[in-house]
C-alpha cells in the first residue's frame, strides 16, 4: 500500500501525509516502537536513522541521527508528549546539535501519528507535523518533505513485509 493523500494547509500551518498499510494497528505500531524496525524505514535510502536512546511514553524521549555515505551526519531528538499504544503518538521534533541542544534557526515542530484499522488487516497511518512558522513550512516543503514522506512509506512497506510482527 502506499501514500495516499498529502494535505497541506498553510493557514493552520500543517501538513499531513497518510497511507495505507498491509497491516494491523499492532503491527504498525511497531514500527514506532522497535527501535530496530524504525531505523530500517526513517529517512532516505542511505541516510536511514541510528536511534541513541528510544523511551516512548509520555515525558521519554528519542534520540537519534542519520549519518550519509559522505559522513555527513544529521542528529535528532524528540520528545515524547503522549504515547497511547497502538493507536496515537505526539512528538516535539528538533534538529539539534552534538550535544543535543536545538540548532538555532530550527524552532522545534509537533508531530502527530494516528493510527485507525480498516477492514482485512489494512491499517491507515496519519503523520501530522505541525510547523511553527509559514517559513519554516515553506522551507521544509521545498526542501522536498512531501517527497520524502513517500519514499518513507515505501520503506515502511519493505519492513512489514521482511520484518516478523
Amino acid at each position: 500500500m502506499s501514500v495516499t493523500r498529502v494535505e497541506k494547509d498553510p493557514e493552520s500551518l500543517t501538513m499531513t501525509v497518510t497511507a495505507e498499510l498491509d497491516a494491523t494497528v499492532e503491527r504498525a505500531w511497531q514500527l514506532w516502537a522497535d527501535p530496530r524496525q524504525f531505523e530500517q524505514w526513517w529517512g532516505p535510502p542511505g541516510h536511514l536513522a541510528t536511534v541513541v536512546d528510544h523511551d516512548l511514553r509520555a515525558g521519554g524521549r528519542i534520540t537519534f541521527f542519520m549519518a550519509g555515505t559522505e559522513g555527513e551526519r544529521h542528529d535528532s531528538r524528540w520528545e515524547v508528549i503522549a504515547a497511547d499504544p497502538p493507536r496515537h503518538l505526539e512528538l516535539w521534533d528538533a534538529d539539534v546539535d552534538d550535544d543535543g541542544r536545538p540548532n538555532d534557526g530550527n524552532a522545534m515542530t509537533a508531530m502527530i501519528i494516528t493510527i485507525d484499522e480498516r477492514d482485512g488487516g489494512v491499517s491507515v497511518m496519519a503523520i501530522r507535523t505541525q510547523f511553527d512558522s509559514q517559513a519554516g513550512m515553506e522551507e521544509v516543503i521545498a526542501m522536498g518533505v512531501e517527497e520524502g514522506m513517500r519514499i518513507v512509506f515505501s520503506q515502511i512497506e519493505a519492513v512489514l513485509a521482511s520484518t516478523p510482527a
